[in-house]
């Protein structure tokens, strides 16, 4: 697959965010970073995905599937609970869109139980693309690119935190997602991305707080 070659400017209103679905296609303008589908998710999957996290034996599941089984897949992966079957269904029709919007044959998936930042400092992923959504808890912080320093990043931070090494000047720079949203996050990997990934860290959670995050990968 070909990938334009991305000139962002600091300036550049990096994320595309919109409550319809087709926002989801303009991860490939060059401008653009981040594309945001404002959405709310069905009473039914908030249930189940409520119940998987109460119920669920692990912290988390990994596979790998092709869109045309996904959901025979998870299903199966979640033991065939009809309380989580909504939850499933969801699951398969992002793996399905991510991978028509991406022409992938297989898509690397990871659901998550998290009762802590995975990720707690901002960062980037040496990916081509990422999706997350969050189905449950506190969802992903991001932040737009005319307000941070990428020179801050990683070990360039001296092992500060993200709130002393400058790589932001104030609190409200921080952006950050809603449960049921559901976004693309271009890595490092992207063809004329280096450099320009899209930085995003976990968020906080208090004690007792829990989270339901999934991610999609390209697998091909």
């Amino acid at each position: 697959m070909n990938h334009h070659v991305l000139t962002l400017t600091p300036k550049a209103n990096n994320a595309a965010q919109s409550d319809d679905p087709s926002v989801l296609v303009r991860i490939y303008e060059q401008r653009k970073n981040m594309a945001i589908w404002q959405r709310t998710i069905g009473s039914q999957v908030q249930l189940a995905a409520a119940n998987f996290v109460r119920t669920s034996r692990r912290s988390q599941l990994s596979m790998t599937l092709a869109p045309d089984n996904a959901f025979a897949a998870i299903h199966e992966a979640f033991n065939r609970d009809s309380s989580n079957e909504a939850l499933a269904r969801d699951i398969a029709e992002l793996v399905d869109m991510f991978a028509y919007l991406f022409e992938l044959k297989r898509v690397g998936l990871r659901l998550g139980v998290l009762d802590s930042a995975m990720c707690p400092k901002f960062h980037t992923d040496h990916v081509p693309c990422r999706l997350v959504t969050t189905y449950l808890g506190e969802a992903t912080q991001w932040l737009p690119n005319r307000a941070l320093d990428r020179s801050k990043l990683g070990h360039a931070s001296g092992g500060l935190l993200d709130h002393e090494s400058g790589l932001y000047a104030q609190p409200q720079d921080i952006q950050q997602l809603s449960p049921g949203d559901v976004a693309l996050l271009k890595g490092e990997r992207w063809e004329g991305n280096e450099g320009l990934g899209l930085v995003h860290r976990s968020p906080h959670l208090k004690a007792g707080e829990r989270r339901l995050l999934l991610t999609l990968d390209f697998s091909d």
